[in-house]
């Protein structure tokens, strides 16, 4: 699923309101396992982060950021939880830091995904962020601070470029 807000072929800045979560939001808050009957992304999306904000899947709009604290996806490993939010129109998740197999499967899925502790403790929910994801800048536009996040591996945005894995293998064979 591409939209224009999250597309990185198209300049890979993205620019969307903030929600704020945690520290150790896992896979079960992300998309509860009562849902994991489907992979259809809109399906998913309508319960994303639902056990975390019930109101959230509601009230999410696309290009919006999460931002959030430390070991963020942690839990199960499912593909479900990044497919949900991208599902649910977020643009990206900034976090202090991500669970390893959560890192992964975002980019699998093509969910551009930041680490900024910096961001993490200082953006509040509702603020307005822009992010190069090239260049990992991320710029609150509510109080005009400015981050610089870790820098996404080149083959993790080739991933992102192509819109997952995939979208990726398949390129790359079509290209053979």
């Amino acid at each position: 699923m591409s939209c224009a807000c999250c597309d990185t072929k198209k300049g890979n800045v993205l620019n969307g309101r903030v929600w704020v979560f945690g520290d150790d939001v896992d896979t079960d808050a992300i998309i509860p396992a009562r849902y994991l009957n489907t992979s259809d992304p809109r399906e998913l999306a309508a319960h994303c982060m639902e056990d975390a904000d019930p109101a959230f899947p509601s009230k999410v709009q696309e290009g919006d950021v999460i931002v959030a604290g430390k070991n963020f996806g942690c839990g199960s490993s499912r593909e479900h939880a990044p497919i949900a939010i991208k599902g649910a129109g977020v643009a990206c998740v900034v976090a202090k830091s991500f669970a390893r197999i959560f890192y992964r499967n975002a980019f699998n899925m093509g969910l551009p995904i930041l680490e900024c502790p910096q961001a993490a403790e200082e953006v509040k929910e509702g603020d307005r962020v822009e992010i190069d994801l090239r260049s990992g800048t991320i710029r609150n536009l509510s109080t005009g601070k400015t981050y610089q996040a870790q820098p996404i591996p080149p083959f993790m945005m080739e991933l992102l470029d192509a819109g997952g894995l995939m979208a990726y293998v398949k390129k790359r064979v079509q290209a053979a």
